[in-house]
């Protein structure tokens, strides 16, 4: 283990001297709640990233196991901003996602917690091996900290643990989006994309990054069938309604009938702030009244990368069910876009809370909103001809006293093998 400060950036410390016996290596030592459950942690020097050696922890053929390596480390200063960096390399367990978990415990200086402990839940591919960060201010009182290092219900699982860092680091930058959502409830209109162009116009003064407009905007409030407007995408409306992003320098969600050969598809499609379509989402959901109407659902959740942040789209009757919101948050969407005919604003307030992000909608006979990632309804309206626009901030962190911040929460603790039994 080295560590020290820097100026620029104070405690430092590298955590991969793994000297010692099997159960204390190097100021780490292996843990369990109890017995029952506990794993089998070794240092293993012929499975490593960089160096010989790293903390290896098996499942031991226990269903119950759980546990694994923690390191104390003291020095901790509220407020300031520490993250922890480690790699990992995992043989043999089903969801590495729930199962394979790097955690920070804050304790005071008698030892207590201070504050939920917070997960590392940011992965990405480094080779053969996988990359865990987290980056997080340290809570009031705080005098030092427990890393833990666990593999959990992997009885026939090894996961291994190498080039761990923990150093103070300086805050997060702001990153301030300015949503928006339109409000139209179109009547007889020859036009449809038309006024939706004139409400733009009205929003582009609010300086918006991203505005949601409604579903199938070219068939609400008259009587033409689905097929009748199905269009290609690209097609007439996208280029329209690229002229005004182009415009105004905004993205835009929007939904339309999509045309693609013999099928055709509730979509929601997204323009970019040069005018373009930068991507599209087939509606999962297709309720009754949509498949006697001719349409395809879609069949699977895409997420989306803007130069603000990662985003995602559902479509209406989409709300009514848990699995597209949830899909889209897995993917690390931060703000899901919901053009809407009708529905419920309560089940929106459930996939935001749910999810713990951002969901913008714009409604026809349900709310146009924007609710934050705590179900909180930042701005709500039924009226017609209205806009508005929210400055929100996807750096901040939503945190509650008794659980802690629940975005990483919810990855690490999501299960993906419990599922609704099939009707027979």
């Amino acid at each position: 283990m080295s560590s020290g400060r820097c100026p620029a950036q104070g405690l430092r410390i590298e955590l991969n001297d793994f000297s010692g016996d099997g159960q204390a290596a190097g100021g780490w030592s292996a843990w369990a709640q109890r017995d029952e459950v506990r794993p089998r942690c070794f240092v293993d020097s012929a499975h490593f990233r960089s160096a010989p050696a790293a903390l290896a922890i098996s499942g031991n053929d226990n269903p119950l196991e759980y546990g694994g390596w923690v390191h104390p480390i003291g020095g901790i200063e509220p407020g300031r901003f520490y993250r922890i960096t480690a790699y990992y390399s995992a043989q043999s367990v089903p969801d590495e996602r729930r199962q394979v978990l790097a955690r920070l415990d804050w304790l005071d200086k008698s030892g207590r917690r201070v504050a939920q402990p917070d997960y590392a839940y940011e992965t990405e591919a480094a080779g053969d091996w996988k990359r865990v960060t987290l980056r997080v201010p340290a809570p009031p009182q705080a005098a030092s900290v427990r890393l833990e290092l666990t593999l959990g219900w992997a009885p026939q699982g090894t996961v291994w643990w190498d080039d761990i860092t923990f150093e103070e680091v300086s805050p997060p930058a702001d990153r301030w989006v300015r949503v928006g959502t339109v409000s139209l409830h179109p009547r007889n209109n020859p036009d449809n994309v038309g006024a939706y162009l004139q409400a733009l116009d009205a929003i582009a003064k609010d300086k918006p990054d991203i505005v949601c407009l409604g579903e199938e905007i070219l068939n609400e409030g008259n009587s033409r069938t689905y097929l009748e407007t199905a269009e290609p995408i690209p097609g007439p409306s996208t280029r329209r309604l690229g002229e005004s992003a182009r415009k105004y320098g905004m993205y835009l969600v929007a939904g339309l009938i999509e045309r693609d050969g013999r099928a055709a598809y509730n979509t929601s499609v997204l323009i970019d702030r040069h005018g373009d379509v930068a991507g599209r989402y087939r509606k999962v959901y297709l309720p009754r009244e949509e498949i006697e109407g001719g349409l395809t659902p879609g069949s699977s959740c895409p997420v989306f990368d803007t130069d603000f942040g990662r985003i995602g789209t559902m479509v209406c009757w989409d709300a009514e069910y848990v699995d597209p919101a949830r899909a889209l948050a897995v993917q690390g969407a931060e703000i899901i876009l919901v053009p809407a005919a009708g529905g419920y604003l309560t089940l929106l307030k459930a996939r935001a809370l749910e999810n713990h992000l951002y969901v913008v909608s714009s409604g026809f006979d349900v709310e146009s909103s924007i609710i934050d990632p705590t179900g909180e309804v930042l701005f709500a309206t039924k009226d017609s001809g209205v806009s508005k626009v929210i400055a929100i901030n996807l750096a901040e962190r939503f945190t509650d006293p008794w659980l802690g911040d629940m975005r990483p929460r919810f990855h690490k603790e999501m299960r993906s093998d419990i599922g609704a039994p099939l009707p027979r």
